[in-house]
């Protein structure tokens, strides 16, 4: 049985629950060692980072943020958002059943990171992740994700805060959105839309991070990265402003096409600093990868947002091939490694044995301890 079939029928034998917990784990660490990798280099341009690390560039983690292995907002951002989906169904007993509301309040959270010295033990609301005291150092948190998240009112497609952005900074944290197998792909990409509006209100902003979400979710599934980049691009063909992101998801499609994978080939498909560019560097470089080494130092090594566009190879690659692909040696040096498979694991726990933890009759006490209904 399949993930697909196990989530579709609520039972899942121990093979699949093991699967699918490997393929979380393998996204949620892979995307964080690729951010990693970017850290110390996401402003220098190519020829700088041959010049201060060799003609290889960058080969293994650089000191960055104080230390090797250390991530950015990109990481921190992407576990509040699997914060978020698993505090959703926990609150779904209640009735009270809005994931764009809890994924916001989880961002919220993650804001507050950014602006308090560290966590407030008064705010028994918080959950675990919250008072997990590393998250609280900045990393670089991109200019639209704080003044998204500034004040309480959720931006939405409607009306979405920052309308003109389209940076990248609502596709990197969007992984976990395909984490949900059980969910249809068509409900994966409307969810990650409505969240990306609330900070990212350029339609190419959000229908990137949908697009990245459904690609994942097609792997989280179990099919090919060919075959859920085409979902990807059927989904985003009946979205008005699609042609941005569909352009740049083809190009990364043709650039598989032309030969051996070279950082000019890399290049030629952007920078990164917006979210169809990111997208589509940090998709060729799954297409190509050899094993997930390569692929991440090949998304790593650019003139470009380096962190964002590994990340999202990382998550990619780590969704394909689960956890046990992913280097041992960056794997026990990433900073948070413990507290991204905590994560990781509750998240797989939730989704394949949510009834058992939580329900409208007794639920418990240590899970909404963990994953408050507040």
């Amino acid at each position: 049985m399949t993930a697909t079939a196990s989530a579709a029928t609520g039972v899942w034998g121990r093979a699949e629950q093991q699967d699918f917990r490997s393929r979380v784990r393998g996204c949620l660490l892979g995307g964080a060692i690729g951010d990693a990798l970017g850290a110390a280099v996401e402003f220098a341009s190519l020829d700088e980072i041959r010049a201060a690390h060799g003609p290889e560039g960058v080969t293994d983690f650089l000191p960055a943020y104080g230390g090797r292995g250390r991530v950015t907002d990109d990481t921190q951002m992407t576990l509040f958002t699997v914060d978020g989906l698993i505090r959703a169904q926990v609150r779904r007993d209640t009735g009270a059943w809005h994931p764009p509301t809890d994924i916001h309040s989880a961002h919220r959270r993650w804001y507050s990171t950014q602006r308090d010295w560290g966590p407030d033990e008064r705010r028994k609301d918080a959950g675990w992740l919250a008072r997990e005291e590393w998250l609280y150092a900045q990393r670089s948190p991109g200019r639209a994700c704080i003044t998204g998240l500034a004040d309480e009112t959720m931006g939405t497609l409607e009306r979405p805060k920052n309308p003109d952005s389209k940076g990248c900074g609502a596709v990197m944290r969007s992984a976990p959105f395909g984490l949900l197998v059980g969910w249809e792909p068509q409900l994966v990409f409307q969810l990650a839309i409505e969240c990306a509006a609330q900070t990212h209100g350029h339609p190419t902003g959000y229908l990137s991070a949908g697009a990245f979400a459904l690609i994942v979710h097609g792997l989280a599934r179990g099919e090919a990265l060919d075959g859920a980049v085409q979902r990807a691009l059927a989904h985003l063909a009946a979205r008005p402003g699609h042609e941005e992101t569909t352009h740049a998801l083809r190009h990364a499609l043709g650039a598989v096409r032309q030969g051996l994978p070279t950082p000019d080939r890399v290049a030629s498909l952007g920078e990164g600093w917006t979210g169809e560019e990111a997208l589509a560097m940090g998709l060729y470089c799954a297409l190509v990868a050899e094993d997930v080494r390569h692929g991440l130092l090949l998304a790593v090594n650019h003139g470009g947002d380096s962190d964002s566009t590994a990340a999202i190879c990382g998550n990619l690659l780590g969704a394909l091939h689960g956890e046990t692909a992913l280097p041992p040696a960056w794997l026990a040096e990433v900073e948070g490694r413990g507290t991204i498979l905590e994560l990781a694991d509750d998240f797989a726990m939730e989704m394949t044995q949510g009834p058992a933890l939580h329900g409208p009759g007794s639920s418990s006490p240590a899970w909404l301890t963990r994953y408050p209904r507040a």
